[in-house]
């Protein structure tokens, strides 16, 4: 006998109702890399926060540079706020007020914080976002002598 009526609407809503959460959207999607990079960070792990990135980004072998130096060099904890998370499912650009607190090295005596908003421009490519442009790069940079390499007033 085939599900008609009040069967088939129970069906329908059970399958709808566990399909929902495999469907997160692009803005949750975006956010959730951006939480899994300062995670990746807080762990050392320099190539887990970089794979998210499109190698073909302009700026990306200086990025590179400056994480892995940054990692190698301090013990980094982040903290992140979302600014603003917009766009389609194809493109997306968050702005993020990041924290970063970098504790361990030479240069660093105490803890060095740097703050700052980040900007990221994420593209969908195939099934994978990937961010295809970050500003300021400079913000992941090692600190040196005095604390910070980094300093927001030289991108303005």
């Amino acid at each position: 006998m085939p599900a008609i009526g009040p069967e088939f609407t129970r069906r329908a809503l059970l399958f709808a109702a566990l399909a929902a959460p495999l469907r997160a959207d692009s803005a949750d999607q975006v956010w959730d890399l951006i939480s899994s990079m300062a995670s990746a960070l807080g762990n050392g792990h320099a190539a887990e926060f970089l794979s998210v990135f499109d190698p073909a980004m302009p700026g990306y072998q200086e990025l590179r540079g400056n994480v892995t130096a940054l990692l190698s060099q301090t013990e980094v904890q982040s903290s992140i706020d979302l600014v603003s998370n917009e766009g389609d499912d194809r493109s997306r650009t968050v702005e993020i007020d990041w924290l970063l607190t970098m504790t361990g090295s030479v240069e660093v005596s105490g803890a060095a914080r740097r703050q700052g908003h980040v900007k990221c421009r994420f593209e969908k490519q195939g099934r994978r976002w990937r961010i295809a442009g970050m500003e300021p790069l400079a913000f992941f940079a090692p600190p040196r002598a005095g604390g910070n390499r980094y300093n927001p007033k030289e991108e303005e």
